[in-house]
């Protein structure tokens, strides 16, 4: 069970990012923070969520909103991916599932007929004042940043 709920303040985390960094939550406080999972980088869906994450990155940027990507693939893969892709936010690591299990996106899921943990493709938006805005489950990639940058205009007025 998720301790993340829309209106409640989404608890700190830290976890090791692309280019060195240590992402912490708490220090983004005053920022909008956009924090989408995917299942695996430089696979197909996941490729494409991120560019169109890219894509739109100046339009999040000028409603004050940070963009940050996850998966459970380490650093170098994230940093891979990043750079074959240009992305121009970083790339969580999350290889022990912390920041995962704690917004529950951790499921059972079928692959090629075997059932497997993985993550469960979402996208959350944590408003300025630290608490959830807004959550994505299940998501399909086609469509998906539009409703995102749509949920983020809100909160700008």
């Amino acid at each position: 069970m998720s301790e993340i709920e829309v209106g409640k303040a989404v608890p700190n985390f830290h976890a090791p990012a692309t280019g060195g960094e240590t992402i912490e939550l708490a220090e983004l406080r005053g920022k909008n923070v956009v924090l989408f999972f995917y299942p695996k980088a430089n696979t197909p869906g996941c490729s494409q969520e991120g560019q169109d994450f890219r894509d739109a990155n100046e339009a999040f940027a000028a409603l004050n909103t940070v963009v940050l990507g996850i998966s459970r693939d380490g650093v170098k893969a994230q940093e891979n991916f990043k750079a074959k892709y240009d992305f121009p936010f970083p790339l969580i690591a999350d290889k022990d599932e912390a920041v995962c299990r704690l917004f529950d996106v951790i499921k059972q899921k079928n692959m090629y007929g075997r059932q497997v943990m993985g993550i469960e493709r979402s996208t959350f938006l944590i408003a300025a004042d630290g608490k959830l805005h807004k959550e994505w489950r299940k998501v399909k990639v086609k469509g998906h940043v539009e409703d995102v940058l749509a949920a983020t205009q809100e909160l700008a007025s």
